[in-house]
Parts: structure tokens; C-alpha cells; sequence
């Protein structure tokens, strides 16, 4: 997809902020492009709503660097981020991103569930789920909520200059962590219907 002239448009109008509401490859045209038209290192702020690491890899820090994003994790967040994270790599030959943890966390919260419980039963095991606090490497300060949504911290992350980055994949500096009761919609707004309102 050509952003050339969205780019230029929103460049031209000294907004403050620029932000891509794309993801994929889109997103990683539009950070090219940004770089190219010199918005990358301005006194705008680029922002991708969808970027994760393994896109940050694909376009290089060089490109990136500056760029906003928001993401649920991140390998080098933490020590239980880390520990994580280096298991995974070792299984995987890379790093993991947002989605493999989630799905980790997920999947482990289930069968922590499933333990606790002793029960296989979908109800019986969907209420523990709710009943537990979810806990493990991944999340911070997480719940599942009563319409099936996973409130957890979520962050606002900075891409590293290249001169900042310490290894392969030191890509991010944290700038700020929302709580998970900012971050998500609140139950009172979801139209989920099995909220009992």
C-alpha cells in the first residue's frame, strides 16, 4: 500500500502526532515511508497502533527508531518477562512475541484451572478461570473478567536508536504502564451478551 500521500498530508499539517491505524506490512510501509520523508526523528511523533517486535526486527532500528507503540508484553520487561522469554528462545531459536505469550498465559491459566477445579467441565472450569488470579511470566495485574476479557497491564513502548540497543533484540524503552482498567474498555461498556446488566 502506498502511504506516500496520507504521510505527506498529515506531515504537512504539523500535527504533533502521526499515527498508523494499520498493522503488517502496511505498518512497516508506513515507517519506511516515514523515514524517507523525514517524519521519523522530527519534532513528530510516529505512532503504530499494531507493531510488534518481530516487525521492529523486519524494518530495523535504524527506520524505526522513535516510533510509539502499545503492546501487552514485552521479552525484556522484567525478570519474568526474561525467564520467559529465554525458555521460549531456546525452544524456538527467537524471541517471542505478544502472541506467543499470550498464548502461553492463556493455556496456563486453563490448565491451572483445570487442576484447581479438578474438573474438566466448561462451566466449572470457566468459573475457576474467573476465580483465580492469573499469575505466571507473561501478565501483570491480570484478571478474566465476567465477559471473557483478559484485563492486564499493557505499555507504551519507544523504539531503541540503534547506538541504545544493547543486543538482537534489545528493540524497546519503556515509557509508561497503563493498568489494565485504563487500558481495556470497562465491563460497564461491553456488549458481550452474557453480562447479566
Amino acid at each position: 500500500m502506498d502511504l506516500s500521500s496520507p504521510l505527506l498530508a498529515a506531515q504537512g499539517s504539523g500535527a504533533d502526532i502521526i499515527a498508523l491505524a494499520n498493522a503488517g506490512g502496511d505498518t512497516i510501509a508506513g515507517i519506511k515511508t516515514a523515514k524517507e520523508f523525514g517524519i521519523s526523528g522530527s519534532k513528530q511523533k510516529l505512532v503504530a497502533f499494531f507493531l510488534t517486535a518481530m516487525d521492529v526486527k523486519s524494518v530495523g532500528l535504524p527506520t524505526a527508531q522513535g516510533t510509539l507503540l502499545t503492546e501487552g508484553f514485552y521479552w525484556n520487561l522484567d525478570d519474568g518477562t526474561r525467564a520467559f522469554s529465554e525458555r521460549f528462545k531456546k525452544d524456538n531459536g527467537t524471541m517471542p512475541s505478544a502472541i506467543h505469550a499470550g498464548v502461553y498465559s492463556s493455556v496456563l491459566h486453563y490448565l491451572k484451572s483445570v487442576a484447581a477445579s479438578k474438573s474438566d467441565d466448561a462451566k466449572t472450569v470457566i468459573a475457576k478461570m474467573r476465580e483465580l488470579p492469573i499469575k505466571d511470566d507473561v501478565v501483570r495485574n491480570a484478571k478474566l473478567r465476567e465477559d471473557g476479557r483478559m484485563v492486564h497491564d499493557f505499555y507504551v513502548f519507544e523504539v531503541k536508536k540503534p547506538a541504545d540497543s544493547k543486543g538482537d533484540w534489545d528493540l524497546y524503552d519503556l515509557v509508561a504502564t497503563l493498568p489494565g482498567d485504563e487500558a481495556f474498555r470497562p465491563l460497564s461498556q461491553s456488549s458481550c451478551p452474557f453480562i447479566k446488566k
